[in-house]
């Protein structure tokens, strides 16, 4: 079965003194580049089975703006595993993946995001705030290990 993973790193967040950092929202810049990651993933990736978001304020405000322009409502989970993660804590998500999930967004944080796709894909991606790197492969999420995808597209949705 073909799978493809989609990653979206939170848009451009703000730094407001005194908020813990896994509190922090998003930027006036991240409020225009999330709509565009959204009408991005809208034209080139049509439909998601599921998606994982970060329990960040930045990462689910990202979420929230793309999926309103996505015109679907995938099934939702937070998972507290993408908040700082590293790449093996990343590929355990993606082991642990429903087989019924083809198309899967995670929506999270670097530096573990660019090591993820470098991992499964064996390409350096660069993963600037509200990126997208789309993930094939085949098989089930269970078996997948470095060098499992290919890296099929890159984009930097600004709005």
């Amino acid at each position: 079965m073909r799978r493809e993973l989609v990653i979206l790193r939170h848009a451009k967040s703000d730094w407001p003194e005194g908020v813990p950092d896994e509190q922090r929202p998003l930027a006036p810049r991240g409020h225009r580049d999330a709509p565009a990651a959204g009408r991005w993933l809208r034209e080139h990736v049509p439909a998601f089975d599921l998606v994982l978001c970060s329990p960040a304020t930045r990462a689910r405000q990202t979420w929230q703006l793309v999926r309103t322009e996505l015109g679907g409502d995938p099934e939702l989970r937070q998972d507290e595993r993408l908040y700082g993660a590293t790449l093996t804590t990343l590929t355990s998500v993606v082991r642990e993946l429903p087989d019924e999930a083809g198309t899967v967004l995670l929506v999270g944080h670097n530096p573990g995001l660019e090591d993820l796709v470098t991992a499964l894909s064996g390409e350096e991606c660069e993963l600037r705030t509200a990126s997208i790197a789309v993930l094939t492969g085949s098989g089930s999420w269970a078996g997948v290990t470095p060098g499992w995808a290919s890296l099929d597209h890159t984009a930097k949705p600004r709005g």
